[in-house]
């Protein structure tokens, strides 16, 4: 027999790996991280996206927890079986009016009712992140939009989801510094100016992420023309409904009045159930895309693609959590109970943020903290420069993200006044 030998050629001397650009450190798990590691007794965790309790503690939400245990309790011999590609359709039928509230107000009839709900295709995602990567693929590969809009700022992961997408990103302004508020003005002009017919533009439906600054609703509806009169195409990021307001209603008001507009326009929406139900492991989410009511059905085509997209992926969310959430849903007694959770956690986070404004005030601390009451939901860009952000972790302990975001939850009646010495100590002594 003949021996094979070696080709010097084909030698690897090096790893198939050792090219591999460099990525940045996703900042709010870095953050968690060195927070973590730190032993000091007075350290403050204000950099991750998580609620916590008055005794800085998880809290599961007690509706969950007796949706758990009437999970257990029916001991479902499936309870272990695959879901269907879309995803549990009972879930997706119940997350889907609670986003867009059908069959609420004038469009309680049946009829009304099913014709709408007939506009929109959805599909269990892996949370809001899955739901935000899921449409992206789908407008990138079918669509393709000469760009995405993004705000400046936003949640770190929009950038990072397009350019896995392929998509070309631009921003627009979506924050006034000087009156820390959301920059009206420039996001209208900038829009205006240079977007184009079929670009997508992210929008956080409430409780913006990172500074907690939305529009009012004559904003909104400013923006709803805009989209019109340019053919861009909305896609809302729905990350905090219930939790931002307490009110489910309130919070979703931007979406259902884009999906009611006159010209019936086309839109997606990524809805996470990590805030509002405590569920930030089980990866509870879903996209809904919105579609014209058309004599041409294309609805059945678009769930095809999407299902063909998650079978690619991740071949079907997780059941667990979305479950818990149907469970409660569906339930009018369980569904009160939610309601009632949500209202005790945007309670607690409106408390801190007045707790937090008020011993500034006594402080005395230099500079105008309004915009910390006046913002709403979990974060609030509290306005420190990075130097400051810098030094207020190494003096005090006290971990927020670079750009000054703070997560309220973060914040109890023991630790308050402690932050907003160290607040007043980095504003006075660093530039």
């Amino acid at each position: 027999m003949g021996s094979i030998s070696e080709d010097p050629n084909l030698r690897q001397e090096s790893s198939l790996f050792s090219s591999l650009p460099p990525t940045p450190l996703d900042e709010p798990f870095s953050v968690n991280g060195a927070y973590i590691q730190d032993k000091h007794p007075q350290k403050v965790n204000l950099g991750i996206g998580v609620y916590r309790t008055e005794n800085g503690e998880p809290w599961p939400l007690r509706v969950v927890e007796d949706a758990e245990k009437e999970l257990y309790d029916a001991k479902n011999v499936a309870r272990h079986e695959y879901l269907a590609i879309q995803g549990d359709r009972e879930f997706l039928r119940l997350a889907a009016d609670l986003v867009f509230g059908f069959g609420k107000g004038k469009s309680s009839a049946t009829g009304v009712v099913e014709e709408q709900r007939n506009r929109v295709v959805s599909v269990q995602t892996v949370s809001g992140t899955g739901a935000n990567r899921l449409g992206a693929e789908l407008l990138a590969r079918n669509i393709r939009p000469g760009c995405v809009w993004i705000p400046d700022p936003t949640w770190a992961n929009h950038h990072t989801i397009w350019e896995l997408a392929g998509v070309k990103r631009k921003t627009y302004p979506y924050y006034d510094s000087i009156s820390q508020s959301f920059n009206f003005e420039g996001t209208i002009r900038v829009l205006s100016e240079s977007a184009q017919k079929n670009d997508i533009v992210i929008l956080h439906a409430c409780a913006h992420n990172p500074t907690g600054a939305d529009p009012s609703k004559e904003q909104w509806e400013a923006l709803v023309k805009l989209c019109n009169a340019k053919g861009l195409i909305p896609f809302f990021d729905l990350a905090y409904q219930g939790f931002a307001s307490g009110d489910a209603d309130k919070d979703a008001w931007a979406i259902r009045h884009f999906f009611n507009d006159v010209h019936k326009m086309e839109f997606c929406v990524a809805q996470s159930f990590s805030k509002n139900f405590g569920l930030y492991g089980q990866r509870v989410g879903a996209l809904h895309v919105v579609t014209r009511p058309s004599a041409h059905d294309v609805t059945q085509d678009l769930l095809a693609n999407l299902c063909h997209l998650i079978r690619g992926e991740y071949s079907m969310a997780p059941r667990g959590g979305a479950e818990i959430v149907r469970t409660v849903l569906a339930n009018e007694g369980l569904r009160d109970r939610w309601f009632e959770d949500l209202t005790t956690m945007s309670q607690r986070i409106r408390r801190m943020r007045h707790a937090l404004y008020d011993e500034l005030m006594k402080l005395k601390t230099p500079g105008d903290w309004k915009h910390v009451v006046n913002q709403i939901g979990m974060f609030t860009y509290i306005g420190l420069s990075e130097r400051q952000v810098f030094a207020i972790r190494e003096k005090y302990h006290i971990y927020m993200l670079k750009s000054g975001r703070i997560s309220m939850s973060g914040l109890n009646e023991r630790n308050v006044e402690y932050v907003a010495i160290a607040i007043d100590d980095v504003v006075r002594t660093i530039n």
